[in-house]
C-alpha cells in the first residue's frame, strides 16, 4: 500500500515538474526581455558568416502580397517548393513579409495565425539547414522617411518588431531578421534630402534596439539593416551604421537592378547587355561590366573590408519571350544569362552575398526561375549562373548562333 502511494505521489511530482518546465519555457518565450544567450549564435563577423551562406533566392510576391499570401497570383508557399530550391543549390531564402494586413490597426498587434504561418515557412527553410532572411517589406508604404512621420513610424516599427523578435527568439543564427526593405519617400527616386536619409537611418536604429532589447539569442542575432531605398550610391553616401551592443553582427542590405531598361523594363527596346552587345540601338551606354564592378567595390570598401557583411537582397533580369521571333527571344536569353552570370560572379568576387529576386511569375516580362506549384526549374541556365559562380558560362556562343 505504501509502495503504491509512493508511486502515485512520484507520478504527480513528475507531472508537476513537466508542467512547470513547460510553463517556464512558455513564460520565457513571452517575456519582453530575458537574459542574453549565445547558444546557437556563432562568434564570427557578419562578413565571415556571409562567406558560409552561399547563394540566395527570394520567395517574392507571397507573404508580402497586400491582401494575403495568394493575393498576387502565387500559390501558398510549400515545403515542396523550398525543398526544390535547396536541391537546385541555393542555401539562403529571403522571405519578404507584409505584416499589416494581419495586424490590429490601432494596437499593431500581429495576428497569431499569421505569425504561425510565417513561422511555418521559416521552418521549411531551416529544416533544410538553409538560412532564412525574414523582413518587414513595403507593407503598403507606411514607412515614409519624413520628419512628419518619424515618431509614428519608429513607434509602430518598435511595437511590431518586438512581437516578431519575441516569437522567434529561440531560433539559432540560421534565422536573420531584416528590418525594412526599400524605404523611400513614395515615388521620389531622386537623391534623397538630408531629412529623408536621416529619418531612414533612425528606422534602422529603432529596429536594432528593439530586437536586442528582447534578449535571449536576439541579443546576439545577426540582423540586416538597409541603405536608403537599398540603393548602392545612397548607401555609400548617406548610410549611418546603427549603434549596436554587440560588434559586427549587422549586415547591410542593398539591391541591384541596373540598367533598368535591360533588367526591369519589359517594354524597352534594350535587349542586349555587356561586352558582347553588337546592336547599339538595343544596348544601354552605361551600367556594363566595369560599372557593375565599381558599384560592388564601393560596398566592399565601405563595409566588407571592415568586417560588415553585405547582402544584395534583390537582383535579377526579366525574361523576355515575346520579342517577335524565336531568334530574338534566344538572343535576349543569351544576354540575360550572361548578365546574371556576370552580376553574380562580381557580387561573390567582392565578398557580397547574392539573393535573386523571384516573383513567382514565369511568363513574359517576369522573373520566376522556379514553378511555384511543382518546384520545377523553369530556367536551368539562370539557376546555374547563380549557384555555380565559378563556372565560365559562354553566353557569346548563343548570342552569335
Amino acid at each position: 500500500m505504501h509502495q503504491i502511494k509512493f508511486q502515485f505521489m512520484r507520478k504527480r511530482f513528475l507531472l508537476l515538474f513537466v508542467f512547470m518546465s513547460v510553463l517556464g519555457i512558455a513564460k520565457a518565450q513571452t517575456l519582453d526581455s530575458i537574459a542574453p544567450d549565445t547558444a546557437g549564435i556563432r562568434a564570427i563577423t557578419s562578413a565571415e558568416l556571409s562567406k558560409k551562406m552561399g547563394s540566395g533566392w527570394n520567395v517574392g510576391n507571397s507573404l508580402e502580397a497586400i491582401g494575403g499570401e495568394t493575393a498576387w497570383g502565387n500559390p501558398l508557399i510549400s515545403k515542396r517548393l523550398i525543398d526544390s530550391v535547396k536541391a537546385a543549390g541555393f542555401n539562403v531564402i529571403r522571405i519578404p513579409v507584409a505584416w499589416s494586413k494581419f495586424t490590429n490597426a490601432t494596437t499593431y498587434t500581429i495576428d497569431t495565425i499569421f505569425m504561425k504561418r510565417v513561422e511555418e515557412v521559416v521552418n521549411f527553410v531551416l529544416d533544410n539547414k538553409m538560412y532564412a532572411v525574414m523582413n518587414m517589406h513595403w507593407d503598403g508604404g507606411w514607412m515614409q522617411p519624413t520628419f512628419a512621420k518619424q515618431e509614428y513610424v519608429n513607434s509602430r516599427l518598435a511595437i511590431m518588431w518586438k512581437q516578431i523578435a519575441i516569437h522567434f527568439r529561440n531560433y539559432d543564427d540560421h534565422l536573420i531578421f531584416a528590418g525594412t526593405n526599400e524605404v523611400m519617400v513614395a515615388k521620389d527616386y531622386s537623391t534623397p534630402k538630408k531629412e529623408y536619409y536621416t529619418v531612414q537611418n533612425s528606422f534602422n536604429q529603432t529596429f536594432v534596439n528593439t530586437v536586442r532589447s528582447t534578449g535571449g539569442r536576439n541579443y546576439y542575432r545577426y540582423l540586416a539593416v538597409q541603405g536608403f531605398n537599398t540603393n548602392i550610391d545612397h548607401t555609400y553616401n548617406f548610410f549611418i551604421m546603427p549603434v549596436d551592443v554587440v560588434a559586427k553582427k549587422l549586415f547591410v542590405e542593398v539591391h541591384y537592378y541596373d540598367p533598368y531598361n535591360f533588367a526591369l523594363n519589359g517594354n524597352s527596346a534594350i535587349t542586349q547587355w555587356g561586352k558582347y552587345a553588337d546592336k547599339p540601338a538595343n544596348t544601354e551606354t552605361w551600367a556594363n561590366e566595369s560599372y557593375v564592378d565599381s558599384q560592388f567595390q564601393k560596398m566592399k570598401t565601405k563595409f566588407v573590408d571592415h568586417g560588415v557583411g553585405v547582402i544584395i537582397g534583390e537582383y535579377g533580369a526579366n525574361a523576355r519571350i515575346s520579342l517577335g521571333s524565336n531568334g530574338l527571344n534566344a538572343t535576349y536569353a543569351g544576354f540575360r544569362r550572361y548578365y546574371m552570370q556576370y552580376i553574380t560572379q562580381s557580387i561573390v568576387k567582392h565578398g557580397l552575398m547574392p539573393v535573386y529576386w523571384d516573383n513567382g511569375n514565369a511568363g513574359d516580362k517576369s522573373m520566376a526561375i522556379f514553378n511555384r506549384l511543382t518546384g520545377a526549374i523553369v530556367y536551368p541556365e539562370i539557376v546555374k549562373a547563380i549557384v555555380n559562380t565559378s563556372e565560365d558560362i559562354k553566353a557569346v556562343k548563343i548570342i552569335n548562333d
